[in-house]
């Protein structure tokens, strides 16, 4: 089981010492959340199935990937990811174009996870509609992929539309990943047609449903023989014994947060490696 760490969940300000303790001690990668902008007005912003809002405006954001890029700076080998990025938001050459930049200053060490978003807000001040965010997100995906791999390439689609451009460097990873976070039907449905999926918070008896639909999912698009990877955040382990329920439904990657408050983060961080066996 490889084991991820959810920077979002502690203040920024500690994020450097808590990416230099992770990969010092073993865990295999560390995520950044990911939003453009927030708006003042929360007429939109009721977080899925609550009635309360899930953003607070004067919330700090950065830009994920350049800040990747400064943690890939101070880390030798652990993994840097998004959980999840709103690639669709943006023209997939400024997506694409970062996220390789992060993959060569990390070495292959990138892992792109994307999604369609929740908050409408953002969408609105960037005004970009937000009916259509799964459906661009579906072509920036696939645009980026082509300007990943590909030469030379020209694209006429429902959202873009350009000649034929080249686009260097290529990222380090070919391919480089592509991993889809959310539950809904059409998440797991996006998932199942990219290189993975990161679920919400979850514990064994809520995932093994979310599961079984992917794999129905990725059967029916083919791709049930294909490399695939299952990342569960997963903040409430019981012990190290549970890990191996986890192993039995496939999930790969785990996303842990063995800590309460930020002032402990770090110290808590050494003491699940020590309790869960990672090696340093």
């Amino acid at each position: 089981m490889k084991f991820g760490v959810p920077l979002g969940l502690v203040h920024p300000g500690i994020w450097l010492d808590l990416a230099r303790e992770a990969d010092r001690l073993g865990f295999e990668s560390v995520w950044m959340p990911e939003h453009l902008v927030f708006a003042t007005d929360l007429s939109t912003a009721n977080y899925p199935g609550t009635s309360s809002p899930g953003i607070v405006p004067a919330t700090p954001i950065h830009d994920a990937p350049s800040y990747l890029c400064a943690l890939a700076a101070v880390t030798e080998r652990v993994r840097l990811g998004t959980a999840v990025y709103l690639f669709g938001l943006r023209h997939p050459f400024i997506t694409a174009r970062a996220f390789a930049t992060l993959d060569h200053i990390s070495n292959g060490r990138a892992i792109v996870g994307v999604g369609s978003g929740w908050y409408e807000g953002e969408w609105l001040a960037a005004g970009v509609d937000f009916g259509t965010r799964g459906k661009r997100l579906d072509e920036a995906i696939e645009v980026a992929r082509r300007l990943w791999t590909e030469e030379t390439i020209e694209h006429h689609g429902v959202f873009f539309d350009f000649p034929e451009v080249a686009f260097e460097p290529k990222p380090v990873q070919s391919p480089l990943p592509v991993v889809v976070g959310g539950e809904s039907t059409a998440a797991l449905r996006r998932a199942a047609r990219c290189d993975g999926w990161i679920s919400m918070p979850q514990t064994l008896d809520g995932v093994r449903s979310q599961l079984d639909r992917l794999r129905a999912f990725r059967e029916e698009a083919g791709r049930s023989d294909e490399p695939f990877e299952v990342t569960a955040h997963a903040y409430e382990l019981s012990g190290p014994d549970e890990i191996a329920e986890w192993d039995k439904l496939g999930v790969d990657r785990l996303i842990v947060r063995p800590w309460r408050r930020t002032r402990e983060a770090v110290g808590k961080l050494a003491e699940f490696a020590a309790e869960y066996g990672l090696r340093t």
